[in-house]
């Protein structure tokens, strides 16, 4: 969703407030998280004093992500608030947002979804499970422990592993 926001970029003190619903259906990162629940999004825009933009909102979504071992999907509920200083002049402060070094302003426009976008994806779990104490999946034929044992033989060592295992040998 596209949001103008030229007139609040020119106009000292003003605010705008905004509430919509994220319109893709998939967080489009490593082949695409489903979002499961979409609320809609609040985002409140000021123009402080002329010199920078304050934004602050709120995001409430779940995605399915698939489990870190076993590849089951799990539902993985955000909800946060967010808010950050975009300055309408370049800042010598290397630290501080100018407004033409974000990807989601273009312009007197704003990409609200590219807003939400980045900050789900600064938000994302490093490792989802689907429960604490996952078994993952066989290495050998990929069946998931979870459901139970494949019958596979999994002792095999790791090839790298026989220098070491020679030098016990001889203790």
């Amino acid at each position: 969703m596209q949001i103008n926001i030229s007139d609040l970029l020119s106009t000292s003190g003003k605010s705008s407030s905004y509430e919509f619903t994220v319109e893709a259906e998939m967080f489009d990162i490593d082949g695409g998280y489903p979002y499961l629940e979409k609320k809609p999004v609040h985002l409140t825009l000021i123009n402080e004093n002329g010199e920078k933009i304050s934004y602050a909102g709120q995001i409430d979504v779940t995605l399915e992500i698939p489990c870190s071992r076993c590849l089951t999907p799990v539902p993985v509920r955000m909800n946060f608030e967010f808010g950050d200083e975009l300055f309408l002049k370049p800042q010598e402060d290397e630290e501080r947002l100018y407004i033409g070094d974000v990807s989601f302003v273009d312009g007197g426009e704003l990409d609200a979804d590219r807003l939400v976008f980045d900050e789900i994806l600064m938000r994302l779990p490093m490792k989802v499970l689907c429960r604490s104490d996952c078994k993952g999946l066989c290495p050998v034929c990929g069946h998931n422990l979870n459901e139970g044992d494949c019958g596979c033989d999994r002792s095999s060592p790791d090839p790298r592993m026989s220098v070491i295992k020679d030098i016990f040998k001889g203790i």
